[in-house]
């Protein structure tokens, strides 16, 4: 469900899934289609594949993701670290989480002009209470504008914007 629901702009196929959840094909094939028959999953054909993506017009779609977000620890990070550090512009989550694979770790790239030792101290803090390891890049505007292309993945996800 985190691949789907966290970051909806991620699409997967049943092998795929399979490789990733290490269950049989049948277990997730059926799981795919409930969701898919409730309206939380919609998917489409590429090729000879049936993909899936979440549906963001389901009406519960934004209640599953503010629950995610707050299992993963990610709405924590949002008010004790993001609104304190300064002139912060963006914030994405990259990494296993941003992909909605389960991650003892937290990957963020901050873009802005921020304190770094205030944010060392408030990600410390922020880890014991999500428990959760947050590894982050730090890149101000102007070096992040001219290398964004190279530094995001399709599967990034920006949880703040200024």
């Amino acid at each position: 469900m985190l691949k789907f629901f966290l970051n909806s702009n991620n699409q997967d196929y049943l092998r795929n899934l399979e490789t990733e959840l290490g269950d049989n094909t049948n277990a997730i094939r059926v799981e795919l289609n409930k969701m898919e028959d409730a309206g939380l999953l919609k998917s489409f054909s590429r090729g000879n594949k049936k993909i899936f993506q979440s549906n963001t017009d389901h009406p519960l779609f934004s209640d599953i993701n503010s629950i995610l977000m707050k299992i993963t620890g990610i709405d924590q990070l949002l008010k004790r670290v993001i609104s304190q550090i300064g002139d912060l512009q963006f914030v994405y989550l990259t990494g296993a989480l941003a992909k909605g694979n389960e991650s003892e770790i937290m990957d963020l790239i901050l873009v802005g002009n921020i304190n770094r030792e205030y944010l060392n101290n408030l990600i410390f803090k922020t880890e014991k209470f999500v428990k959760k390891k947050i590894r982050y890049l730090v890149f101000d505007p102007n070096e992040f504008e001219t290398k964004k292309e190279k530094i995001l993945s399709s599967s990034d996800l920006l949880l703040w914007k200024k």
